[in-house]
């Protein structure tokens, strides 16, 4: 008789998610066997001082599309553009490895507005998240579907 597994709640996830991302990714795979593999994407903001990563970009390109998952720019540097560039290097990075779209998500109104301002277009709204605010889900067409 096979025993049963236990399931128990985790305070620190670190040793975690990698176990269960590598799961997903490698079921993912037999749904999917033609497609090719996806590629993680990442772009440090570096200090001008201790050229250390102080924020950035980090992001996965699959099944033809560039999710940008993080984006965080450190106050001393907003204002600068560099969001706008860490978005078209990602861009341009996910069009020439195939990437036909991009999608990305925020809280943020500010940031809203940015990618309204970059060409995305909101696709989903997830009201009350957190309660009295939204979170908005938006996409842009990179390039034709090869």
């Amino acid at each position: 008789m096979t025993r049963l597994p236990t399931i128990t709640f985790v305070d620190d996830a670190s040793a975690l998610q990698p176990v269960v991302l590598q799961g997903v990714r490698g079921f993912n795979k037999t749904l999917f066997p033609g497609h090719p593999s996806g590629r993680d994407l990442s772009i440090a903001i570096c200090d001008p001082d201790s050229d250390e990563p102080v924020g950035g970009l980090c992001g996965r390109m699959n099944g033809g599309w560039l999710a940008i998952e993080l984006l965080f720019v450190p106050e001393a540097f907003r204002g600068m553009g560099l969001a706008t560039r860490l978005i078209a290097m990602a861009e341009e990075e996910a069009r020439n490895k195939g990437c036909h779209s991009a999608w990305i998500d925020t809280l943020n109104p500010k940031a809203l507005t940015l990618y309204r301002r970059l060409g995305y277009e909101v696709f989903g709204e997830l009201k009350d998240y957190p309660v009295g605010s939204s979170r908005f889900f938006l996409q842009k067409k990179l390039g034709p579907v090869a």
